[in-house]
């Protein structure tokens, strides 16, 4: 397999304004520190002391060693464009602690270690390779960021025992991780340190799956068999990841084809129209084929993520827009849903609907095995989506472009500036608020711009023909300026028919936002709603959440004091007001409805 392009590293990008740099400004000055305290507060940072004992309040959980290490990356994402010693003070004290406490062989893991070491690698589903996965990426970012080495080193280390727990000597109980993650840390730490074995050792961890027979963490079967996303939503995307990272490392066909058809069977069946996957709290699982419940869906952050993590991976190796639309579809939704707009408090699962009546009403709630929560929390017992939320933020340059010799790709319409070897690009765009795009060209080569297929038309300040990847391709000279404008009207989606929750209903988008509509800005029930494409729409403002809004002229069914009477078409006129579903929950708690009945 010919790998087409290369991502775009992020030392190689700066964003410089727009709706990113809000965002990124927001997560360095109000996030990170958010997590930090709550994580403080509930004793993460002070487990690395390993001196818990019985009695003491916060007994540490198999999950926070990883809570920590994805606070560290992204705190050394932050470090890296913006030096901040007070983070960095922050991350050496905690690698001064592991490097205390780890053992003589390199092994790190503060349950294990505290109560009990002598179960090392016999428990598949304890998360152990999880949180040095977790570690690993975030000593590479903290060298990338720093320099320092320290972390790398102990990092490195702890991988050299894991190969001989499960590889040289195969002392291990278990073969493949239960929960996916060191597989693609494995392959960040090669590209760091080029030490192939561990390459090696993260492909041994992905080809050896198959034996357990366990559909819940995809090892019921061969990878490279697999061809429907099944299991824990999260699990699975991390696998997928690490599938395209080893299929671009080794140049494996099969490997990506197997991605390739694992991508097509959530976006094309079991994914909801926000971008999130996970439709079941039942093992925070994918449902089958078009079983997209709504006011029961799941739809955790950290899948959002992991879906964005995947389809980045397969547009940088191989550019196609239904990758970078996808990502984009998640990014704006699905993901940016899980942080509240003042950056302080987060969604672990996304709902597709709210009705508050439904979860409120026992009769009605013993017939419903979950309702998502309906007001954002600042930390949780499982406390992964929070420092999921903040290094995706604070990386998000490197999901803009990818390049080749000559070819640089602009997949995300990101304002910032992007270089590979000597093609750069500033980019200056309000997007996703509006379409204009005008890039700054400096060297001489080709740019690629995708068009997005919610895009129905575009202009362009130079000839151009649309690639069957659904990329542009210009040939541009030093100091050329492209204008690439794309049109947003708003557009009214309807689900494929065999989505039988959808029957009947629209929703509405504005290039790649998903609008809802909220209890707070119209009459209950949102159900009694209903729209006609036909009528008057217009983009407005909501100066109090700081977003677009958009309000239609709509109809509401009228009000009877019969429970059933026959059909009659007098409805009444309504104004329905639509909000970016990202800043839905923001003005307390009240109902939230994205699939408007059709007139």
């Amino acid at each position: 397999m010919q790998t087409v392009s290369k991502q775009v590293p992020l030392k190689n990008t700066t964003v410089t304004g727009g709706f990113w740099a809000d965002k990124q400004k927001l997560n360095r000055e109000v996030t990170i520190n958010s997590v930090y305290n709550r994580f403080k507060d509930t004793g993460r940072f002070d487990a690395f002391r390993l001196d818990w004992k019985d009695g003491d309040p916060n007994q540490p959980h198999i999950f926070w060693d990883s809570d920590i290490a994805k606070w560290m990356e992204s705190a050394a994402y932050i470090t890296e464009k913006t030096p901040s010693p007070e983070l960095e003070k922050i991350i050496d004290e905690v690698v001064d602690l592991i490097e205390a406490k780890r053992w003589d062989d390199g092994y790190f893991n503060i349950c294990y270690t505290l109560f009990q070491p002598e179960d090392r690698f016999t428990a598949r589903y304890d998360h152990e390779l999880y949180c040095a996965g977790h570690l690993m990426e975030a000593a590479v970012a903290y060298y990338n960021a720093t320099g320092k080495d320290k972390f790398l080193k102990i990092m490195c280390d702890y991988a050299d025992m894991i190969e001989k727990a499960f590889v040289t000597e195969k002392w291990a109980e278990f073969e493949s991780p239960g929960h996916e993650e060191i597989e693609l840390a494995l392959v960040k730490l090669w590209k760091t340190t080029g030490e192939k074995r561990y390459l090696d050792l993260s492909k041994h961890f992905v080809d050896i799956r198959g034996q357990e027979c366990d559909e819940y963490t995809q090892a019921h079967m061969p990878v490279r068999e697999q061809k429907d996303a099944v299991g824990h939503s999260v699990r699975a995307v991390y696998l997928y990841c690490a599938m395209a990272d080893l299929a671009a490392a080794f140049g494996d066909e099969t490997l990506f084809d197997a991605a390739d058809a694992l991508f097509d069977s959530m976006a094309k069946k079991r994914m909801y129209i926000t971008g999130g996957i996970g439709q079941t709290c039942v093992g925070e699982a994918f449902l089958g084929d078009y079983d997209l419940p709504e006011t029961s869906s799941y739809c955790e952050t950290c899948a959002a993520i992991g879906l964005i993590l995947f389809a980045q991976r397969m547009y940088a190796i191989k550019p196609d827009r239904k990758y970078a639309d996808i990502a984009e579809l998640a990014l704006y939704n699905g993901f940016l849903c899980g942080l509240s707009l003042d950056g302080k408090s987060f969604f672990y699962d996304n709902s597709i609907e709210v009705d508050l009546i439904g979860i409120k009403n026992p009769h009605d709630n013993r017939h419903r095995p979950f309702y998502p929560i309906t007001q954002r929390l600042e930390v949780f017992s499982c406390s992964c989506c929070p420092p999921n939320v903040t290094r995706l933020i604070a990386s998000i340059g490197e999901y803009a472009c990818s390049a080749n010799e000559n070819t640089l790709w602009l997949h995300q319409f990101i304002c910032g500036e992007f270089e590979d070897g000597d093609k750069k690009i500033s980019v200056e765009t309000a997007y996703p608020e509006c379409g204009k795009i005008k890039i700054t060209c400096k060297g001489n080569f080709t740019l690629a711009l995708r068009l997005p297929s919610w895009c129905r038309s575009y202009t362009l300040n130079k000839t151009a023909e649309i690639n069957t990847d659904g990329y542009i391709y210009i040939e541009v000279t030093d100091g050329e300026v492209i204008e690439y404008n794309l049109d947003m009207p708003i557009r009214f989606v309807q689900a494929n028919r065999m989505v039988r929750q959808c029957a009947g209903r629209l929703a509405v988008q504005r290039g790649p936002i998903v609008y809802c509509a909220e209890g707070v800005d119209n009459p209950l029930p949102l159900r009694a709603l209903f729209v006609d494409p036909t009528a008057p729409a217009k983009v407005t403002k909501d100066e109090s959440l700081g977003v677009t809004a958009i309000e239609l002229d709509g109809y509401i069914q009228p009000e009877s004091d019969e429970l059933y009477f026959d059909f009659n078409d007098s409805f009444t006129e309504q104004k329905i007001k639509l909000i970016p579903y990202y800043a839905y929950a923001n003005r307390g708690e009240t109902d939230m409805l994205i699939w408007l009945t059709k007139k």
